[in-house]
């Protein structure tokens, strides 16, 4: 006998990038980044007390909130900070839209929202992108016509990398009828010449939360902490309601402030990793791979279509995928229609990048 609930029975759950314990690996395949915290991080580590633990955290986060709204010219009501995106993910999903409500994605898109969307019991409605990973033009009122309570917009895209522009969202944002989240998880890997900033339409539309985290970016995956931007009356009932008490614990407050803060040490790794981005990228065309254009940290690169040593292109990513692990290289392969000859490969340091290449380098030679 089962008490689970039947919606969860049916679900298969979320299946995470693999995570090596042994620390040689190269790891490719996760987009984390390659270089560490700033000094800034460790020293308010250092200075944590233990005796401190003894007590419960700050439960709303105010001193990581003050920090964030000077940084995004915002009152601290517009902040909520969460265990990691996915809890926002979740506070989203649970307060704006009940059980049997659907929830409307682009596709494809993050695999944990229809996951998210499945333990609430809630249909999704999927609006595939085009072939180059842009919206259609119809996208807007596509997205409106679902009757969706909840829509989830990944900028920039994952898994291609593209960047959708502030003005494409703003028509998105006054055309859709329910809560628009626009996750801009990899948005510190964005090209500053394009001066692209999203958090003016908060104080436009009512209805848009933009989704950042402390992961990708500032180097701290490993701490679980994010935060929601939005308008008041959308983050009040988050913060004050549907939170779990103490969702954020006293160190990850500490380090996530100290992080945010320090933003200007964080930038020299991000301009770090565009470089090596548009090397790899370079790289792999040479070696016949087509790369969709990134403005995140890692890129979408379908292989060549054309070696007569496969029969189709999807077994050649497959083996490509299974030779770079067995040598201690990760990227990820999703076994997914439209990216089954694809490989998604995260940028990391030059050494690490450079190891990639050649590996591929040597699967791809003819014999």
């Amino acid at each position: 006998m089962s008490y689970e609930r039947p919606n969860i029975q049916r679900m298969t759950g979320y299946s995470s990038g693999e995570q090596p314990q042994q620390s040689k690996v190269i790891k490719l395949n996760t987009n984390e980044n390659p270089y560490p915290a700033t000094p800034a991080v460790a020293k308010a580590l250092a200075e944590f007390k233990v005796e401190d633990l003894r007590r419960y955290p700050q439960p709303f986060a105010n001193a990581f909130r003050e920090v964030a709204a000077q940084y995004h010219q915002v009152e601290i009501d517009n902040i909520i900070p969460t265990n990691g995106g996915d809890e926002l993910i979740r506070l989203l999903i649970t307060t704006f839209v009940e059980p049997g409500q659907s929830i409307a994605l682009a596709e494809p898109s993050y695999s944990l929202y229809p996951v998210l969307a499945e333990i609430q019991d809630c249909p999704i409605k999927r609006i595939d992108l085009n072939d180059d990973w842009t919206m259609g033009a119809e996208f807007a009122e596509q997205l409106d016509a679902t009757g969706a309570k909840l829509a989830f917009i990944v900028n920039p895209h994952a898994p291609s990398g593209l960047l959708c522009s502030v003005d494409e969202l703003r028509r998105i944002a006054s055309t859709f009828s329910g809560v628009l989240v626009i996750d801009e998880a990899y948005i510190d890997f964005v090209d500053p010449d394009i001066a692209h900033n999203t958090v003016a339409l908060i104080a436009e539309f009512d209805n848009v939360v933009i989704l950042r985290t402390m992961s990708k970016g500032y180097s701290l995956a490993g701490l679980r902490f994010a935060y929601g931007i939005g308008s008041k009356n959308l983050i009040a009932p988050m913060l004050y309601k549907t939170r779990d008490s103490y969702n954020t614990d006293a160190i990850s407050q500490a380090l996530a402030a100290a992080a945010l803060a320090d933003r200007a040490t964080a930038a020299i790794g991000w301009q770090k990793v565009r470089e090596e981005r548009s090397r790899v990228a370079l790289a792999l065309s040479a070696l016949e791979f087509q790369c969709a254009p990134s403005q995140s940290n890692f890129l979408l690169a379908q292989v060549p279509s054309d070696d007569p040593r496969f029969e189709t292109p999807e077994l050649l990513a497959r083996e490509c995928y299974q030779r770079l692990k067995d040598d201690g290289i990760l990227v990820r392969y999703f076994d997914m229609p439209r990216l089954r000859d694809k490989l998604r490969i995260t940028i990391g340091t030059a050494q690490e990048n450079a190891a990639l290449l050649q590996h591929l380098e040597s699967y791809l030679r003819k014999s």
